[in-house]
């Protein structure tokens, strides 16, 4: 298999490309020299996704693109709505080959438990469910060579982060309506929603292992643990004080975060720079089914690797989406 020459404009879809990483990754992609590239960056809000483009445009090298395209991944139907577009389009002509899918987008839960517009708990439904339909509705159109990178988390793994809650694994039907298992019996609200986000974290480790084992020959799958990267609004949906502690004070902290939490504390630039080259390094056109911290592959948490576990999620994940009768729209 051989990379495609310089030259050939290429697509690249990114989840979450309006802001944090997934804005990082964006902005490396579109400085690069190894191009064209055609960059779609994907958000729920139309009005940020124009504001990110116009800037993400003017840095970009001269031979790329950047657009914008509306994408809710809390809503079924808006995934199978983008997926059909871009397919249409893909197909037509009207856009570069598709040579990467870039699953950043996600979200962290507060101590509040929300529902995606087809009834899942938030955090599975986002992070997981909507990513997974995503990229199956794409596999007609993921052709060699080209790959899909899911940006997954070390707090999925309790030897990386003893200090936080970790993964409390159920059934996948039991996970979508927000039910953790007995792990998390005795979590008071906060831990609850910090179990909740890790345990989708595990599950986009699964989720990535079981795509590279389904995928046809010369595309790949990877995970990446991108650290804890400050400055993002992942935080999003937590109380005002953690918003505020997380825009303007984690920022100042990272000496500390690195002396006394963990030393993988990175900046949106970094985290995303290593998440643009998962998405085009060369040198990584036959790799696939690994874990990624920042440029370096290494092992995931021992839990990640029970294979009936992920292809249960997969085939579970399959029925649940098919399921969906949601009409929400973009």
């Amino acid at each position: 298999m051989s990379y495609p020459p310089t030259g050939k404009a290429r697509t690249i879809v990114i989840t979450g490309g309006s802001n944090g990483i997934g804005h990082g990754c964006a902005a490396a992609i579109l400085r690069s020299l190894d191009g064209p590239w055609h960059v779609v960056v994907t958000s729920r809000d139309a009005d940020r996704a124009q504001e990110a483009v116009s800037r993400l445009a003017g840095a970009a090298s001269a031979a790329n693109r950047v657009e914008a395209m509306s994408l809710d991944l809390a809503s079924l139907a808006s995934v199978r709505t983008f997926t059909a577009e871009l397919t249409g389009r893909l197909t037509s002509g009207g856009l570069p080959p598709l040579y990467a899918a870039v699953c950043n987008a996600g979200q962290q839960p507060g101590t509040t438990v929300s529902k995606t517009a087809d009834g899942f708990e938030s955090t599975f439904g986002v992070n997981h469910l909507g990513h997974f339909l995503l990229v199956k509705e794409l596999l007609p159109v993921l052709k060699a060579p080209a790959r899909v990178v899911v940006v997954a988390s070390g707090v999925h793994d309790p030897a990386e982060h003893p200090s936080m809650p970790g993964p409390a694994w159920n059934s996948v039907p039991a996970l979508a309506r927000g039910e953790l298992g007995p792990a998390a019996a005795s979590d008071l609200p906060f831990a609850f929603g910090q179990r909740r986000y890790a345990t989708s974290k595990l599950a986009n480790v699964y989720f990535t292992y079981a795509l590279a084992r389904r995928l046809p020959a010369g595309v790949t799958a990877n995970a990446y643990d991108p650290g804890i990267v400050v400055g993002t609004n992942l935080q999003r949906n937590h109380a005002a004080p953690v918003r505020f502690a997380a825009k303007h004070v984690l920022p100042r902290a990272k000496p500390l975060l690195r002396r006394f939490v963990t030393k993988k504390v990175y900046t949106i630039e970094v985290s995303g720079g290593s998440l643009a080259w998962l998405a085009t390094a060369p040198e990584l056109a036959d790799t696939t089914g690994k874990y990624f911290h920042q440029r370096e592959a290494i092992p995931s948490s021992e839990e990640s690797y029970d294979t009936a576990r992920a292809d249960e999620l997969w085939n579970d994940s399959v029925e649940l989406t098919a399921r969906s009768t949601s009409t929400a729209s973009t």
